[in-house]
């Protein structure tokens, strides 16, 4: 196929979308909303040229992730955030650490990449989560004593600057 339109200009390709742009998108619009809503409400906001059946599908697999509520068991289901576009991302990676057979080197690995501004920002969160600190803001799904913050965050020997 040669991507030729009427006019015989070139049409470009359709973009495909990167792994999670749609669930932050489907999200995005969640917050925008001020009560649990239908799926048609998402896809009319969306305006993307999606299907009806993929927005229900996103929202499954956000379902599935616990980064949106469902209630109702016939119609219509009506559909809430839980995380916002962060808090998706960290449920991925919570998911991604699951899978992992060692959580102490992949969480080392993490450490070891991340910028001094990032490392002490997560030194702080960490702290505020520790009993007695009052719990991380945001926190929620995906944490708990064997969360990313569990005792087997391993330091890292970089250079701080």
């Amino acid at each position: 196929m040669d991507n030729e339109g009427a006019g015989g200009e070139r049409e470009a390709p359709a973009r495909r979308r990167g792994q999670g742009e749609l669930e932050a998108q489907v999200l995005s619009v969640l917050g925008e909303a001020t009560e649990p809503v239908t799926a048609a409400w998402v896809l009319e906001r969306l305006g993307s040229g999606l299907s009806y059946s993929t927005v229900i599908t996103i929202l499954t697999r956000l379902h599935a992730k616990q980064a949106v509520t469902r209630t109702g068991r016939g119609r219509p289901v009506l559909w809430q955030p839980v995380a916002n576009e962060a808090g998706l991302a960290a449920l991925r990676m919570r998911s991604l650490l699951d899978k992992q057979r060692d959580r102490d080197a992949v969480l080392a690995g993490f450490v070891s990449v991340l910028s001094a501004d990032d490392e002490e920002l997560l030194r702080s969160l960490l702290a505020e989560s520790e009993p007695g600190g009052g719990g991380a803001p945001g926190s929620g799904p995906g944490t708990g004593p064997d969360g990313p913050g569990g005792p087997g965050a391993a330091p890292t020997d970089r250079p701080e600057g």
